[in-house]
């Protein structure tokens, strides 16, 4: 059994990695897009991964194809468009590290997954966790191939793991993301949002309020990513701040999907997922999550940036 299946996009990361003499941006080109990080992000720190998704027929789809099967993720869910290249985002990155996201995706590549190909992938699979993203949500029909992925998988009693990840450029409205990003809510059991996210779902900007308006959509763990501040983390009647590691910030790109799949890993790997799963073991797998977020952080790109479990020993 697979422990971990992500559906999404799978994307070229065109992010800026300094300057030249002149002031102009210098960019290289990562291999991308938040559900694929988390695949190879709990693939380096064991656990066994699948991804499924759509690039082009193209040198980058090419290479993120490679990508992902270098870090032993599973690419057999993995769908090429000859119609639509691979999808791009440009990546600007500030003093601080923090980035500002454009695209070109109109289409792009992962939109294009259909229902029955998603559908394919999950009959023939009972992964422990299906991990999605809200950005499947921006168009169709990758929008129907998450969902009938979602209802299928639910189906099977395998757990859900939901990033409602915004980006503004994807969408025509902040109104209109609001609502499809809710659309998951009630079929998610695991949920990770940054805090900027969790006030626009919630209204609320309280942590502990705004974390239990989340879990009040039936969600058993939620949390909430503060960025150097580290995460707030609601399991049932557990509600508590644990903070990040201090590093020297390359850039912030893929640090929440390393969270993500360092947590998911480590619940694949328990006897009964979140059952049973206490305080304390809660705030083990935090630690261990935190501690992977910031080594991301302190090198360039997403998956390039991710560690391995070694290098957390």
């Amino acid at each position: 059994m697979t422990d971990i299946i992500t559906l999404g996009e799978l994307l070229i990361d065109l992010t800026q990695s300094g300057t030249d003499e002149n002031g102009n941006g210098i960019f290289t080109a990562f291999p991308g897009g938040a559900p694929a990080n988390v695949a190879v992000a709990a693939s380096r720190l064991g656990a066994s991964t699948g991804f499924i998704g759509k690039v082009g027929n193209d040198a980058f789809g090419r290479s993120l194809a490679e990508t992902l099967s270098n870090d032993g993720v599973n690419t057999d869910g993995l769908f090429v468009s000859y119609d639509v290249p691979t999808t791009m985002a440009i990546v600007s990155v500030d003093a601080t590290g923090e980035r500002e996201f454009s695209f070109y995706r109109n289409p792009g590549a992962d939109t294009q997954l259909t229902a029955a190909e998603a559908a394919s992938v999950i009959s023939g699979e009972r992964p422990k966790i299906l991990h999605v993203g809200s950005l499947s949500m921006t168009a169709s029909p990758a929008k129907e191939a998450c969902q009938v992925a979602v209802s299928q998988a639910r189906n099977k009693g395998v757990l859900i793991s939901y990033d409602p990840n915004y980006r503004a450029a994807l969408w025509d409205s902040e109104e209109h993301a609001i609502e499809m990003m809710k659309v998951l809510l009630p079929q998610a059991d695991i949920l990770k949002v940054s805090d900027e996210e969790m006030e626009m779902l919630t209204g609320i900007s309280d942590y502990a309020e705004g974390s239990h308006a989340l879990a009040d959509y039936g969600v058993s763990l939620v949390m909430v990513t503060l960025g150097a501040d580290g995460v707030f983390v609601r399991f049932g009647d557990f509600a508590e701040h644990m903070p990040g590691f201090s590093v020297v910030v390359a850039d912030t790109n893929g640090a929440g999907d390393t969270f993500a799949g360092a947590m998911l890993a480590q619940i694949a790997r328990r006897e009964g997922l979140l059952e049973g799963l206490g305080e304390d073991e809660l705030r083990s797998f935090v630690t261990y999550a935190n501690k992977a977020a910031s080594l991301t952080c302190s090198r360039h790109g997403a998956i390039p940036a991710m560690p391995t479990a070694d290098e957390l020993r």
